[in-house]
């Protein structure tokens, strides 16, 4: 059976990164982005990552869209060809601030971490952190438009789920394993029969509620 084509599917192009932004801008250029403002638990974890132009590994885009798979044998390539530094805030952190601020702090933090100061930032989002000293451009849905937040997202993922499922071996019951911390069934459930653990982030309303 065919699919059914009308008006509406004419020449829709499905979105996908490049390296436009970065050649546009010229020099040392970093993707920024973070992972982990959603879950109830755990910390969030950003990345910095510079590729280099000549070894760019193929089919880079959002994390989001990717399979396991697809992001492990990326997360290898990048490693093996680009310039990463990956940091967290922590779930004190979070609590203390807010997850918008620690989300901040590790992307500032991932910047650092570079072996040196990049020449300008691509940052996924809307808002830039402050503090930047840096040249910096905020990129809305940046991981689906720049190779380098595609990268950057991939390693922040990949990184913060095998965070995840470490603490899981800690914490059994929550399905941190699958969840990665988010409300999941399985999550809310252990939630209300296991109890909070030292990594919920007790300011969300979820977490808050059981306490």
């Amino acid at each position: 059976m065919a699919c059914a084509s009308g008006k509406g599917f004419r020449n829709r192009r499905v979105a996908v990164p490049d390296f436009s932004h970065e050649l546009q801008i010229g020099g040392r250029v970093a993707g920024v982005d973070e992972v982990g403002r959603g879950p109830l638990a755990g910390p969030v974890t950003a990345a910095a990552v510079i590729l280099d132009p000549t070894r760019i590994p193929e089919g880079l885009d959002d994390s989001k869209k990717l399979s396991a798979r697809k992001r492990e044998a990326l997360w290898e390539e990048i490693i093996a060809t680009a310039e990463v530094s990956i940091a967290h805030a922590s779930v004190h952190e979070i609590e203390v601030h807010n997850i918008l601020r620690a989300s901040h702090l590790a992307m500032l933090r991932a910047v650092q971490g570079l072996r040196a100061p990049p020449d300008h930032l691509l940052v996924d989002g809307t808002v830039l952190p402050p503090g930047l000293n840096i040249p910096a451009t905020p990129l809305v849905g940046g991981d689906g438009r720049s190779f380098s937040i595609a990268a950057a997202s991939i390693v922040a993922k990949i990184c913060r789920d095998r965070i995840m499922v470490d603490l899981a071996q800690q914490h059994p019951g929550y399905g941190w394993e699958t969840n990665m911390g988010y409300g999941s069934k399985k999550h809310m459930t252990a939630l209300q029969n296991l109890g909070v653990t030292p990594h919920h982030r007790r300011s969300f309303k979820p977490v808050h509620n059981m306490l």
